[in-house]
């Protein structure tokens, strides 16, 4: 067993120098991802070129489109990195970010924000903090983005309690769908006490990249940098956990704290993408797929090509919305449902056809 581990666990010599090379295409895709997202919307490429002589051509780019199109990305790369320790974690290919019932969560600090408010009619993110000052004091410190990253915080922290800790994957697994039910019930509920909140909250739950600004990029990127470091510290953790607990127990290491690590990487991404943007699935589902058929790799290459496909997809994903039915915007979490689940049904009947076949 101990040979078997040692064998999984060391990368493939022969995946060094691809996983490389997908990287530094990844990273060039998203470059120029970026750049055709700064220069979508009604005026065109003409706000690129007019930026030098044209104050607001510079203010389109710079204060809409830029942060906009960067805060996809960052928003795609975290909820992409918790995917991908999700389903390392749990040992299950369908595991996404929202399992602990942090999306649940941070949808019901938001409605509670809305509630604190009193008022409908704004999507989330775009809010007004002072009206949120003047409802209440402590609520317009929060705001909606940390009223949301509260949310889902406390959503993974109640799937621990009641999962006792962070010993049993499956208990845990189970408790984080209890929390996620729960927590959105509650969320009816008040939707259902004020029903002004339910049509401020339609941007929220739809997922909308249209708000984030330069602020909202510096948070995720705050987070981004540390916890990718982090993840990738703990890669080993994963590749043992594959193999299973018994083996990673024989291997020597302490799984609970590092378990605990990968349930604060896990929660601390995704809620720092979904105060930003809303509820945008399918992401962290589809991109460690991808990653996954693009090299066969341990986790510490796939934690990395997960980050870089989750952000150049929504990436994409933001552009297109911006485009499908221009002038108009489509909400970027249906289409990223809409493409995410086509990949998903297609990757199933060819995995089926290749069963068949064998």
């Amino acid at each position: 067993m101990n040979t078997l581990a040692s064998r999984t666990l060391e990368l493939p010599r022969r995946a060094g120098p691809r996983v490389l090379w997908l990287a530094l295409a990844l990273v060039l895709a998203s470059l120029l991802a970026l750049a055709w997202g700064a220069s979508a919307g009604s005026t065109g490429f003409d706000s690129l070129l007019r930026m030098r002589d044209d104050p607001a051509a510079w203010q389109i780019v710079m204060d809409i489109r830029l942060p906009r199109t960067l805060g996809a990305w960052l928003a795609g790369a975290l909820l992409a990195l918790a995917g991908a320790v999700a389903q390392g974690l749990f040992r299950n290919p369908l595991a996404d970010p929202f399992l602990l019932g942090s999306a649940s969560g941070a949808a019901l600090g938001v409605a509670l924000a809305y509630a604190a408010l009193g008022v409908g009619g704004m999507v989330a993110g775009g809010g007004s903090v002072a009206l949120l000052q003047a409802a209440s004091p402590w609520m317009g410190r929060l705001g909606f983005t940390g009223a949301a990253f509260l949310g889902a915080l406390a959503g993974v922290l109640l799937a621990l309690v009641l999962a006792r800790g962070v010993q049993q994957t499956l208990r845990l697994l189970l408790a984080g769908v209890v929390v996620g039910f729960v927590l959105g019930a509650v969320r009816d509920l008040v939707q259902l006490a004020q029903p002004d909140v339910l049509q401020a909250m339609q941007g929220f739950t739809l997922g909308v990249t249209g708000f984030v600004g330069w602020s909202g990029c510096a948070v995720m990127l705050v987070v981004l940098a540390p916890l990718l470091l982090l993840s990738l510290s703990l890669a080993r953790v994963l590749d043992a956990l594959s193999l299973g607990e018994s083996t990673a127990i024989s291997l020597g290491l302490p799984l609970a704290p590092m378990r605990a690590l990968l349930v604060g990487v896990l929660a601390l991404a995704t809620g720092a993408a979904v105060a930003q943007t809303g509820l945008i699935g399918f992401v962290g589902l589809v991109a460690p797929h991808l990653a996954r058929s693009m090299a066969r790799c341990t986790h510490g290459p796939l934690l990395l090509l997960s980050t870089l496909v989750g952000g150049l997809l929504l990436t994409l994903a933001d552009v297109a919305s911006r485009l499908v039915i221009a002038p108009q915007e489509l909400p970027v979490g249906v289409l990223t449902a809409v493409l995410g689940g086509a990949y998903l049904l297609w990757l199933m009947h060819r995995r089926a056809g290749v069963g068949a076949v064998q």
